[in-house]
């Protein structure tokens, strides 16, 4: 799929003026309501929603159809980030007026960090047939882990990244508002929410290499795959303040998300072999139906009583 330069300058430019009215609407560090979370969500989702119908027009429904698959897919994998940032905010004890600041750089950096990845791994892909069955057995590992190994994250204070900014960068323990850096004694030094910050760059970073390599198993436009992951991303704050609160009743969507991630690393294998890749309302299908019952058999499971919620 050729796309001009004026549609990456139109697409980069809209992402950046929705970035902006974000941060223009939050610089007051109020603490997010759900009422206020659940608005911003349908506005993301809504945006997410109708440039899928602008390519429609533009390039057709299976490029429409393409975007929507890796979108959906994106949107499902960043609710599993939303467990890592609440773990991450309670456990450095983040004040949740601050939580949105936070968010917002991560988000920034994110995308800045797949985009380098979606072409780096496109070119990969599209340079050497080797790589799907290298990204496909790491897409199919990765689920496994998910499915079976979910509850094994390390605390984020324990994180290299993290540690090695703590003994680079003079740092001191405590929150000065909603600043990044203060002088302490006469000193520059980073503040415990520029620690908060770093950490969940660093697992965002973990995250992007899995949902980049997902979206990558269902097309290898840059431009597709790097709109899927922007629009996804850009409601991912919203999302969090959403389910903050609902969080512990989704106990089976692990599971969810490793069957998605193995398709995709499936769909990539058998992208390079005589069955050639898989089409996308086959792939829209398992997609939407795995988030189905995984989702609704959560909530089924938490509302009847039969499962012991872990504690918020």
């Amino acid at each position: 799929m050729f796309v001009p330069l004026w549609a990456w300058a139109l697409v980069m430019g809209a992402v950046a003026v929705m970035l902006a009215v974000d941060l223009f609407l939050h610089r007051d560090n109020h603490v997010i309501g759900f009422r206020e979370a659940a608005t911003w969500s349908a506005v993301w989702i809504g945006a997410g929603l109708l440039f899928g119908v602008l390519l429609w027009g533009w390039q057709g429904g299976d490029v429409a159809g393409t975007y929507y698959a890796g979108y959906l897919i994106e949107k499902a994998l960043s609710i599993d980030n939303v467990f890592v940032f609440a773990l991450i905010f309670s456990a450095f004890a983040v004040p949740p007026a601050l939580q949105h600041k936070v968010l917002f750089w991560g988000v920034v950096g994110a995308l800045v960090m797949r985009l380098v990845f979606i072409f780096v791994g496109a070119e990969l892909l599209e340079t050497f047939f080797w790589t799907a069955y290298v990204f496909g057995a790491f897409l199919i590992w990765t689920g496994y882990r998910m499915a079976f190994r979910h509850g094994d994250q390390s605390p984020p204070e324990n994180n290299l990244v993290v540690r090695l900014v703590r003994r680079v960068v003079p740092t001191d323990p405590a929150y000065h508002g909603d600043r990044f850096f203060a002088r302490v004694d006469g000193r520059r030094v980073a503040t415990l929410l520029f620690v908060v910050l770093i950490a969940v760059e660093a697992t965002d970073l973990i995250f992007a290499i899995d949902s980049v390599a997902a979206v990558l198993a269902i097309t290898t436009s840059t431009f597709l795959v790097w709109t899927a992951n922007a629009f996804a991303l850009l409601g991912l704050r919203s999302l969090y303040f959403c389910l903050a609160g609902l969080l512990r009743r989704f106990v089976h969507l692990h599971y969810g998300l490793a069957v998605l991630l193995a398709f995709a690393g499936v769909k990539l294998v058998l992208s390079e072999t005589p069955i050639g890749k898989l089409p996308i309302p086959l792939t829209l299908g398992v997609i939407v139906a795995t988030i189905a019952v995984s989702i609704g058999s959560s909530l089924r499971s938490t509302a009847s009583g039969s499962t012991t919620l872990p504690p918020s």
